[in-house]
């Protein structure tokens, strides 16, 4: 990691909003900048460990007092201002990574054999990206798709909302939705789409032990109807809620699945 510039600051060896590598790192707060660059920013000190321990930063920037607390990193010092415009936060935490991004392709990530998989369909909402991610890690999935017209799991909001998760599954984005279903059949994957109107009952399956792939649509739109999916599955409510949003449907289906998993190993 290259040391600060002492002659892009007042004060020396501290970068400021005008140093270029500044400059650079702040462009990819937009989506343009991060696709061209295949980098992306992490904030605060957990996500910062995780992606340390994944391998991906190409550089550190802290404040003086980040940099005190975190001495066992290697960072580029930044001003308070600096630090403002490199964050995505009201209170920035003074840590920010530049990272590469994680992305596998779809063929890659099924050779691994991932007997749960994640798969985001057209969801807009970053918010709603991260807590699947954080979610489907939890649950033990090994792969998350973002299929379609999804949002970027790389955007500011998302990486927070995944809370480090982001650095330990692996990350496939797909433009084509119908091809990457077709792809999950064919590796054995049975593939299940969260549906509020499903014909089935998710507590009476019964082979929810096998591969599977859930799909996982926008709470505004759902899931379009002409996927060929293997089933349409509902969560069953018991109380006068109309719906469940879309964090507490996946992570129901994806723990029930993960539950009748670990009852056969």
């Amino acid at each position: 990691m290259p040391p600060p510039d002492p002659q892009s600051s007042s004060r020396p060896g501290v970068f400021t909003v005008r140093t270029p590598r500044v400059v650079a790192a702040r462009r990819l707060h937009r989506r343009r900048d991060r696709d061209e660059t295949g980098r992306f920013l992490a904030e605060g000190p957990q996500a910062v460990r995780e992606a340390f321990r994944a391998g991906v930063v190409t550089e550190l920037f802290a404040t003086a007092d980040a940099a005190a607390r975190h001495p066992e990193w290697s960072a580029s010092l930044v001003d308070d201002a600096a630090m403002e415009a490199l964050a995505d936060t009201v209170q920035p935490q003074g840590l920010v990574a530049v990272c590469r991004q994680r992305d596998v392709p779809l063929e890659q990530a099924l050779a691994r054999k991932p007997r749960l998989v994640a798969v985001c369909v057209d969801i807009r909402d970053p918010g709603n990206a991260g807590t699947v991610l954080r979610t489907a890690d939890a649950a033990g999935a090994k792969t998350v798709i973002f299929a379609g017209d999804t949002v970027d799991p790389y955007n500011g909001k998302a990486v927070r909302s995944s809370a480090g998760s982001l650095f330990h599954v692996d990350i496939v984005r797909a433009r084509d939705t119908a091809a990457t279903i077709a792809t999950l059949q064919a590796a054995g994957l049975q593939v299940l789409a969260a549906d509020g109107y499903g014909k089935s009952d998710l507590f009476d399956l019964s082979d929810l032990h096998r591969p599977t792939a859930w799909l996982f649509g926008s709470e505004a739109h759902g899931l379009p109807r002409d996927l060929a999916v293997d089933l349409r599955v509902r969560v069953p409510l018991y109380g006068g809620a109309e719906s469940l949003n879309l964090a507490a449907a996946a992570a129901v289906c994806l723990y029930s699945s993960a539950k009748a998993m670990r009852s056969v190993e």
